[in-house]
């Protein structure tokens, strides 16, 4: 296989590996958010949420506010 030829091949597969990536974080956050509606229609303070999702308070009300 020419050198060419090789990295053509390693561009694709980095693409393909990259929307993978991107694909996986789209579902995640849907899932968090998800998950942290719930916790809210639970009760749980937003401070609460946000210390266990590793985000601000800020980041959490950005998360439930944004639409899938």
């Amino acid at each position: 296989m020419s050198d060419q030829a090789l990295l053509l091949r390693s561009i694709r597969g980095a693409a393909k590996r990259r929307e993978r990536a991107d694909s996986a974080k789209r579902q995640a956050t849907e899932d968090l958010r998800g998950f942290c509606q719930q916790a809210q229609r639970a009760g749980i303070p937003v401070t609460q949420i946000a210390s266990e999702a590793g985000l601000s308070r800020q980041g959490v009300y950005d998360l439930l506010a944004e639409r899938p």
